[in-house]
């Protein structure tokens, strides 16, 4: 990684399993974990950036760049997968000496916050899945366009009109600053090995066993936009009734930035929700 660069995206290198891991350590109290979407040109601090310094006023938070993802090191040979992604998580947490954490899970990164809750059950205490992929259903055209993005200005705000519902948000700077982040040295060889045609393999990938939800035993949130068109509303509904001890919050006029999109009340329900006993 060039010395020269400067960005909030950058935070602490951590080596994981000989692998460079850049994420975000901050704040003190109970770990919370947080696992970014799978956009083109995505880190944990674009993805966390207005949950971030809220939720670090009342706990430690764990924001890494997933593997493949962000400023993470690219390894030649990687094998994207569930079971690695999964792996490399759990070795960020064991390298910094966490045993017991809450996860929240962003989209893609639902599916792993999923897995993880269901593969270390004692080590997580609470859930969150927002706008979460991890059980079956048929991709969405918005969601297989996000997965083909091939590196270009007009592409880059094709996609951000996809993830938003309030257009407000989307501006010709915001296209141009996630549009230089997909082009980053390296960064679009490694999307492009994560979910090449035909994509719905992909989904079916990331998914768990609704047996394997339906015997988690942990307090669970589950979050999503009503007017998401990446990853359908549906998806939450089936995770509200397989989790038992879950409850489901809908925010209308939301797509699929809801912590964005809503960061005031997002983050409010996150730290009351994290913070019950």
């Amino acid at each position: 990684m060039p010395k020269n660069i400067v960005t909030p995206e950058l935070g602490t290198s951590l080596t994981v399993a000989g692998i460079a891991t850049n994420l975000h350590d901050v704040g003190s109290g109970e770990p919370v974990l947080l696992l970014h979407g799978s956009g083109p040109g995505v880190t944990a601090w674009a993805n966390w950036r207005l949950t971030i310094p809220e939720l670090s006023k009342r706990h430690r938070v764990i924001a890494p760049d997933l593997l493949g993802f962000g400023y993470t090191e690219r390894v030649n040979g990687t094998d994207y997968s569930l079971d690695n992604w999964v792996s490399h998580v759990l070795g960020i947490l064991d390298v910094l000496g966490i045993e017991k954490f809450s996860v929240v899970g962003n989209s893609f990164g639902g599916a792993i916050a999923l897995a993880l809750a269901i593969r270390q059950p004692d080590r997580v205490r609470r859930l969150v899945l927002m706008g979460s992929v991890g059980i079956p259903f048929s991709i969405t055209p918005e969601l297989d366009a996000v997965w083909g993005y091939q590196p270009s200005l007009v592409n880059m705000r094709k996609l951000l009109d996809i993830f938003a519902f309030d257009r407000t948000l989307v501006n010709d700077e915001l296209a141009e600053l996630r549009y230089q982040a997909s082009i980053r040295p390296g960064y679009q060889e490694s999307f492009e090995k994560m979910f090449p045609a035909p994509r719905q393999r992909w989904v079916d990938a990331l998914c768990s066993s609704f047996a394997d939800i339906s015997d988690l035993a942990l307090p669970s949130l589950i979050i999503h936009g009503r007017d998401d068109r990446v990853i359908p509303l549906e998806n939450a509904l089936i995770f509200n009734k397989l989790i038992k001890d879950s409850e489901l919050h809908i925010f209308g006029n939301c797509g699929h930035w809801t912590q964005i999109e809503r960061a005031k009340h997002f983050n409010q329900l996150l730290m009351n929700f994290l913070s019950e006993n």
